[in-house]
Formats: C-alpha cells, structure tokens, sequence
C-alpha cells in the first residue's frame, strides 16, 4: 500500500484556500451522515448537539480535520487496493454526531485508586460496570463511537466502547494497550456464558478439618510407610482417567447437542485488547475481552481474524493472513510487511522512550557546540490529542460496579447474581446457583457469599440433594465459631461446627446428632484430641436445659490423647472408655516401641459406699490388667484404687464438661436463629454507603435535638405545664378539673405577687437597719475619726439612701402593678384553649 506523504503535503498547499469549502462540504456530509444513521432508542438522546457537551465534542480542530482528511484518503486507497477487505473504523461519529478518528477517542488516564493500576482489576470494573449493547447488524463496525465519559454515564455500550475504556485506563496505567478491532466466535461477541464452566466452581470448598490442619513440620516423626502395591496404584489412576475422559466426552456431546452451528462464523465483528510484553512486567503479549474481563493468549481459538489495532498514537492495519485466526500472527507493529500504519513515521510507544534520550543528547550537544546549528529532522504529522475528556471514575462508581447495583450471569448448569454491597438487607453480595441440567430447571445447590454483617457470616451453602446447609464466619463471633452444618436450626437433627483453635478448651470441632456427640481438640495440655460420647436417648437441642448424669444418661464415653514423650508408654493413656451403665472404665495405654499390642486395664466400680468402705471393698477381681512387659512388677492394690478413684474424678468431671458443650450447642443454635431473625449490617464509615448513612444518621439527630429544643421552649411557655404534670392531667380537661386548675393557677401567681412584695420589704427593712446602725457608730465614734474614715461614712450613707429610695420605690410600683397583672394573668388563663370552653361563664 502506498503511503500517505503525498496526500499529506498537498494538504498543507490547499488548507489555506480551501479551509472554508471544506468545513462547508463537511458540514453538508455531517448532515447527510446524521439523517443515515439509525441507531436504537438508547442511543438517540445523546445524538443531539447539546450545549451541555463540551466544545471539543461538537467541533473539530484543525489539527482533527487534516487528520479526517488523511484517513479518507487512506480508506480510498485501501478500499481500492483491498477490495475483498471490509472498511476499516476510521472516523466514526461521536454522540454529539461529528467524526472522530478512533485513536483520538482513547484517553490515556492514570488513576488514584489501587485496585485499578493493574489489568485485572481495571478489565473487572470495565466488564462489571457497562452493560452490552450487541451490534446491530452484528457483521459491520458501528457507525458510531461514544466517548468513555459519556458510556460512564449511561452505562451501556458496544464492544468497541467496551475496548476503548479498557485500554484508556490500561494506557493511563503504562500498559502497551490496543484497541483490536477483528472476528470472534458468536459466544464472546454476544457475551454468552451459558455453554462455560462457572469460575466460582472451580474453587472447591475445602472441609474444615482440612482447614485446619496444621502445616508440615519436617522435624516430626515420619509416618509408617505405607505398603502398597505401585502397580495397583497405576492402573486406579488409569481408571480414574479413563472415567474423566467418558464424562468429559459426554460433556461435549452433550455441548455438541446443543450448540447450533453459527452461519456468520468469521463474519461477527468484535473488538477487544491487545496488551504488548515489554511495559508494566508483561513478559508475553495477550488480549483481554473486554466483557468478561478473562485474558486470552494470542493464539486463542475464540478469536478469528483481526483487521486492525490502534492506540492513542497510531492506527495500523493487519496485512498478514488470517486464515489459521490469530494462531500464526506476528505483532511486531513496526514491522511495514506485517502492519500498515496510517500515520507514517509517527511516534510509536516505544519510540517515545528513544526520542527523550535523543533529546537530552541534542541539548547537550547544542551546549556544547553553541556555535554550530543542530540540524533539526522535518516533523511528520503527529497523532493530535484526543478530545475526550478525562475519564473521572469515583469510589461510588467502584462501589456500584454493576448497572442497577447488580448483575445476573448464567454458565453452563449455574447461574451467578452479584450485587453490591449494602444494596441486600441480609448483606448479599455474590449467590451461586448449580443445577442438575443444562436447562437449569432443577437446583442442585446455593451458595451465598455475604459482607459488612454483624453476625460476621462470610458464605453459607445449601444443598438441595441433602438439605444440609453449611456455613462459614469470620473471627471475632461469639464461641469462637468459624463453621456450622445443620439441617435446620429448629430442627433435633445433626450439628456440625467448627471453632477457632484460640479456645480455652482447644476444642475445634463438634458434631451433635441426637443420640451421639463427637469432639475434636487441638493442643490441649492433656493431649487430649478426641472425645466421642453415646447417650441413653435422643438428646433434644430445642430443650431449655440438658442436665447430664454420668450414671443415668451416658451409654459409652471414648477418650483418645496423644503420645506424652515425658512419660513411658506403659504409662501414658491413649484412650479410655467410660461405661457407667455398665460401671466400668477401660483404659488403653500407648504401644511402646517395637511392640506390636498395647497395654490394657478394666476396672469395674463399687458400688456406692463411704470412701472408707470403698477402699476395703476394692479387690483384685475388680481390676482387669493385661501387662505387655511380663518382667514388669505388678502394681499394687493400692495403686490401682487410687487409679480408679482419679478415673472417677475424672468421669464426673467429663459429664460436667458434656453438659456444658450441650448448653453451648443450645446457646449457639438460639442466637443463630436469633441472628437470621433480626440482620444487622455494619457500615464501614470509609464507604459511601456507610459516609451517606453516618450523615443522615447526622442529620436526624440534628433535627431530633431541633424539635426537642423547640419543645422544651414551648413547655417553658405553657403557664398550665407545672401545674398540669402535678396533677397528671395530660389529657382532655373536664369542667371541674379546669376550674380547680384555673383557681389554683390564680392562687399560686397571687402567692407569688405577695411573696415578691415581702422580699422588697425585707430588703428595705435590711438597707435601713444597716443605715441606723452606721448612724450610730458615727455618733460614738465621730471625735476620734480620720478625715479618711469621715469621707468612707458619708459615701456609705449615701449609698445606703440611694438604695432605701430605690426599694420604697419599686415597693410602691410592685402595689400599683399586682392588680393589673392578677388581672391580667386571669385573662390569660381564660383565653387558654384548654380552659376557655369551660370558664365562658
């Protein structure tokens, strides 16, 4: 194909002439493209030239014109050599319905928050927060491409705007990114899942005894070596691959069955990402769909073809042959047999990175040579910059992530709901559904996945074969829970739960039926790890309390400890088995080494008696040992009583510890219920979810203080308050009751008055007795005074006088004035709404 240089030099001679006839032929070609295009209901309220958009959006700078022009140019040649080849993208319209070259709608935008600077996490935010809008027809490129700030906003989109989202943020984020724009099978190009194994199933759900095993510690003991036959072992792994191969070849029967062959195979237009190795760690080039978020290598069988790729500093064009799809494909784009780029000699990516050296070697040599002129090399044109403005993505948007705060996805005998955090009441954020069938029409089983709940549950699975539900906590419950199974929480049937090993009683797991209970320890001081009790009858968790009696309700007790290394064999327990039934306690010691059959001994209980008469009834007959070593010496008779009565002590002991797991089963099993009852959510201030509800929460209690405050004013008002409260008189007043409380009303304010009046008396008569008495001082006093003392007097009668004045006069103003107010206050009470309809007469 020929270049563009031509093209572009006769541009530059006739921009100056004709610049007017061309916006005008422009113009007339705007209008004509506008009243082609048909574009779906959505779409159509973006197409109008709005003021609210931006002037970059609805005109083209010079800059863009020329480069409108050199496309065109470009897509004649092209057409005219390849006329077999569809049209390239080049210049679709943007929302505002004016072309733009495709590598100027990317907008390189770096971003603020982590979990975007990698291409996972920006491929699953552009996947989870547009929704698909398929091409129509889906055999062409559309006509038009919006803005990544306008997709942002509506949320929907079509796979380009998908793709050039995607690789603006991957550019912001220092990937060598590429819109690729090619053919894909029908399945990706129409986001159809439903034929694909759901991701989430391929993380098993590990039991909890396998969680917590403890890690391998190559200073234990080694096991016993397992003897088994390694050709036994061969053929079952033969076998085992052998039904693999028969259920995965039904399983493509079974797909073959339903999948239809697609008459536009290697015709569907798509677009997705190309990531080049040699940026941000990639050591090998991929693509990325952007509807799914899932990375491909390059040699995938989904993708068919590819016409071209671009980025926001060039446009090329694939010239290689796409008969094998991508498989045999060469991305070496600076390579002109392979790829044909629009603008010649423009700068690519990792030209940037020479021409900066090459530009700090130009300033220095220019500094050194300051005499002699740096020939500087012709410019070519350059991509211009684009005309989208910057991508703004919030944390509420993160948040959100899906249209409608959800999203539903079906694969192959699942479906997947994802939801948002604190959208669910119950704190709901990812549910599995698995089916028996490829028409989903029957459950197999529910998984839930939850968040910010108080109850701390993080999963809970429901299987509808069993009709077991399981669930699973984070830390911090109470009783250390981390696991429970159950068929139903009001139900006397099977419980299983796991703990957390930080337990003072180290216990880790328990499984309760009604008729049996197992435990599980881990590091307890007595090595104890096991423990497995059998009742007389069904044990009812629904009960109020399960009071246990070591002779009445337990059938069997079986304890099992681990090898104390501080105590020979002989004398170490590895298990004992309470039978109070039978009132007999059996006790099995560790096998030494090089030994083959433990050490046993039987002890059968007296019956009940004083200690004294236990100790005499004890006998031989009543113990039963079997001694491994015959060189060892018997025990004596009372060793072996003092062996059973700590044995006793310690079934009693067991029994109080059995009752007690059964109460915490009880207390565990209510709260549950308790919990599921009442959901609460926890609001993380940090999220917008939770700042939005700490600043209603804000304001609610501002205006509960405002109304309280403005109560209390109003009480302040009310003359009737005191008097009503005394009376507890809140509601309608009767004809008698409002009469006594006017007259009482009227009696305490005319106490009030007189009251009022002899405090003002009391003060004048204190002013002039103090007065009287500074008189009379004076008079004995009067020959032997300083001028000093002489002038303090006559200020301090004057004063006095001042004050005797004052008090007479507001006395006299207090008499004049109580009548009017008596008067007045009754005239108050009588027009008070609660007392007028009855003191009309």
């Amino acid at each position: 194909m020929e270049t563009v240089l031509e093209s572009d030099r006769e541009e530059q001679l006739k921009s100056g002439e004709t610049q007017e006839e061309e916006e005008k032929q422009d113009d007339r070609e705007l209008e004509g493209a506008l009243g082609n295009i048909h574009v779906s209901a959505s779409m159509q309220p973006l197409l109008s030239l709005d003021e609210a958009y931006p002037k970059v959006y609805r005109i083209n700078s010079p800059d863009e014109i020329r480069l409108l022009a050199i496309a065109d140019n470009f897509q004649r040649q092209y057409s005219h050599l390849y006329p077999d080849r569809k049209p390239l993208l080049l210049c679709p319209l943007n929302e505002c319905g004016v072309k733009k070259f495709v590598s100027t709608t990317l907008r390189p935008t770096p971003t603020i928050f982590p979990e975007l600077f990698t291409w996972e996490g920006s491929a699953s935010f552009v996947a989870n927060f547009l929704s698909l809008e398929p091409l129509e027809p889906p055999v062409d490129p559309p006509s038009y491409l919006f803005s990544s700030t306008s997709v942002l906003q509506s949320q929907r989109a079509t796979c380009f705007e998908f793709a050039t989202m995607l690789c603006s943020l991957l550019l912001g984020a220092d990937y060598d990114a590429y819109c690729v724009s090619g053919y894909a099978v029908k399945d990706m190009c129409l986001l159809d899942q439903s034929l694909q194994d759901c991701p989430l199933l391929d993380t098993k759900v590990k039991s909890v005894i396998s969680e917590q095993e403890s890690q391998h510690n190559k200073y234990t003991v080694k096991p016993v070596r397992e003897l088994k036959s390694h050709f036994l072992t061969q053929q079952e792994k033969k076998k085992q691959e052998a039904e693999a191969a028969l259920l995965q070849k039904q399983k493509l029967q079974e797909e073959s069955e339903q999948r239809t062959a697609d008459p536009l195979r290697g015709l569907r237009v798509h677009c997705w990402v190309l990531v080049l190795s040699g940026s941000r760690s990639v050591q090998k080039n991929f693509f990325i769909d952007p509807l799914t978020g899932i990375s491909y290598s390059t040699d995938h069988e989904n993708f068919l073809g590819i016409e071209s790729v671009w980025n926001n500093l060039n446009y090329y064009v694939n010239m290689q042959d796409c008969r094998n799809g991508c498989a045999d494909m060469m991305y070496d784009l600076e390579d002109l047999n392979m790829w044909e780029p629009v603008l010649f000699g423009a700068t690519s990516k990792k030209q940037l990175i020479l021409d900066v050296l090459k530009e700090k070697e130009t300033k220095m040599l220019s500094k050194i040579n300051k005499d002699e002129e740096v020939e500087e090399e012709p410019r070519v044109f350059e991509m211009p910059r684009s005309w989208v403005n910057y991508i703004t993505i919030s944390k509420e948007d993160l948040e959100t992530r899906w249209p409608g705060g959800q999203k539903v996805t079906r694969y192959r005998k699942a479906k997947v709901e994802k939801f948002t955090a604190y959208l669910r009441p119950d704190g709901l954020v990812t549910r599995l559904m698995t089916y028996k069938d490829l028409d989903c029409t029957e459950v197999a089983m529910v998984k839930e996945w939850y968040q910010h709940r108080n109850d701390h549950l993080e999963e809970r699975e429901v299987n509808k074969v069993d009709s077991f539900t399981t669930e699973r906590f984070k830390r911090g419950r109470p009783f250390y829970l981390l696991f429970y199974r159950f068929k139903s929480l009001s139900a006397d049937a099977m419980h299983e739960m796991g703990f957390s090993n930080t337990r003072i009683d180290n216990v880790v797991r328990r499984v309760v039926s009604p008729g049996e209970m197992t435990e599980i320890f881990e590091d307890r001081a007595d090595f104890l790890h096991y423990r497995h009790v059998v009742f007389d009858r069904h044990i009812q968790i629904s009960e109020p309390h399960v009071c246990i009696d070591p002779d009445g309700q337990l059938l069997r007790v079986v304890e099992r400890f681990h090898r104390d290394r501080a105590k020979p064999a002989n004398e170490d327990v590895a298990e004992r088995v309470f039978l109070p039934s039978q009132r007999r306690i059996e006790v099995t010691y560790h096998l030494e080494d090089h030994r083959f059959i433990p050490s046993k001994r039987s002890f059968i209980k007296p019956r009940e008696s004083t200690e004294q008469k236990k100790a005499e009834e004890f006998t031989f007959d009543l113990v039963s040992s079997f001694q491994v070593d015959p060189s060892e010496k018997p025990l004596k008779i009372h060793t072996l009583y003092e062996m059973l009565v700590a044995l006793m002590r310690d079934e009693k002991m067991v029994a109080a510890q059995i009752e007690q797991s059964l109460d915490e089963v009880q207390n565990i099993v209510a709260r549950r219920e308790e919990e599921e009852n009442n959901i609460q959510l926890f609001f993380s201030p940090w999220s917008t979810a939770g700042a939005a509800r700490a600043r209603s929460s804000r304001k609610e209690m501002e205006r509960q203080a405002l109304e309280e405050q403005r109560w209390l004013q109003e009480r302040e008002k009310d003359i009737l308050a005191v008097i009503l409260i005394q009376l507890d008189k809140a509601g309608t007043l009767s004809a008698e009751d409002a009469k006594q409380l006017h007259q009482e009303c009227l009696t305490t304010f005319k106490q009030k008055l007189l009251e009022h009046a002899d405090l003002i008396q009391e003060r004048y008569e204190k002013v002039t007795q103090e007065l009287q008495k500074k008189q009379q001082w004076y008079q004995e006093n009067q020959l032997s005074m300083t001028q000093t003392e002489e002038a303090d007097y006559h200020s301090f009668c004057s004063e006095k006088t001042l004050q005797i004045h004052v008090t007479k006069k507001r006395l006299s103003m207090h008499k004049e004035a109580a009548p009017q107010k008596y008067l007045a206050f009754d005239q108050k009470l009588r027009r008070d709404p609660r007392l007028a309809p009855h003191l009309s007469n």
